[in-house]
């Protein structure tokens, strides 16, 4: 299938820009937010912060084949990479489905956007 452009695909244009902003949110102060809150969970600092460049990384990889070759396989992947930090979030910090600003809450509609995008590249 031949993908729209992207400024005429408004949501893969909104993924795009989730898991590109993501991943620009997670780094903007040396990943240290993030590194702070999973060192809350017992990790070491060295961990933590690898993790966090690790997701970063997965955040901007995932961005950039939606934006440029976006497949159902891309689809596949992203919505799989979402669901399990889904769960581990839920697992490790469930307190986050409560929290006013939705972090976790917010991955139901990324999820129908990715199902939407996957139906439209299988066809």
């Amino acid at each position: 299938m031949v993908s729209r452009p992207l400024h005429r695909d408004g949501p893969r244009a909104a993924l795009v820009a989730v898991w590109l902003g993501t991943a620009a949110a997670s780094l903007w102060d040396g990943g240290a937010h993030g590194q702070a809150l999973l060192q809350g969970l017992g990790l070491s600092a060295d961990l933590a912060l690898a993790l966090v460049w690790a997701g970063a990384l997965w955040d901007l990889a995932l961005g950039l084949w939606l934006a440029r070759r976006p497949s159902a396989l891309a689809y596949r992947v992203a919505l799989w990479g979402m669901v399990a930090m889904t769960a581990l979030a839920t697992a490790w910090l469930p307190g986050l489905w409560l929290d006013p600003l939705a972090p976790l809450l917010k991955n139901l509609a990324i999820a129908a956007l990715l199902l939407q995008g996957l139906q439209r590249h299988s066809t």
